[in-house]
């Protein structure tokens, strides 16, 4: 037998699916999430999760893309980073590492057509894209 649900910690009434990314505190909706973070939350010091680390350059570097509507919008990037299935997919080790070696790479698009061809990311891709819809 699992662990007892949890309650939203925002509306206090509907039972938590989600945790925040941040804080890990239980919430029930994308609504709930984002009054959750109309308020700055931390990241417990208690919790021992190894986190990807994301280099600075990556964040700064320009959006060149050719169809601007393959760009996620704020709400599907927050249905993402809300998933805990996707969530639980990225605690794999070398599915971070083939990430990051997209990320950093100078061809980017390249590495990504590699990554296509191996079963975990074919399998996280479409987590991903079942997430945020067609």
């Amino acid at each position: 037998m699992g662990p007892l649900p949890r309650k939203c910690q925002v509306c206090n009434e509907a039972q938590s699916k989600y945790k925040c990314p941040t804080c890990l505190a239980p919430y029930c909706s994308l609504a709930c999430f984002k009054k959750h973070k109309e308020i700055p939350c931390v990241k417990p010091e208690s919790i021992e999760e190894k986190s990807i680390a994301i280099p600075q350059s990556s964040a700064e570097r320009p959006l060149n893309v050719d169809e601007p509507g393959e760009v996620l919008q704020k709400v599907q990037l927050e249905s993402i980073a809300s998933s805990s299935e996707i969530r639980d997919v990225l605690k794999d080790e070398s599915l971070q590492k083939l990430i990051l070696s997209i990320d950093s790479s100078s061809d980017a698009e390249t590495e990504l057509d590699k990554a296509m061809g191996t079963e975990a990311f074919r399998a996280f891709a479409d987590k991903i894209q079942s997430v945020i819809g067609p």
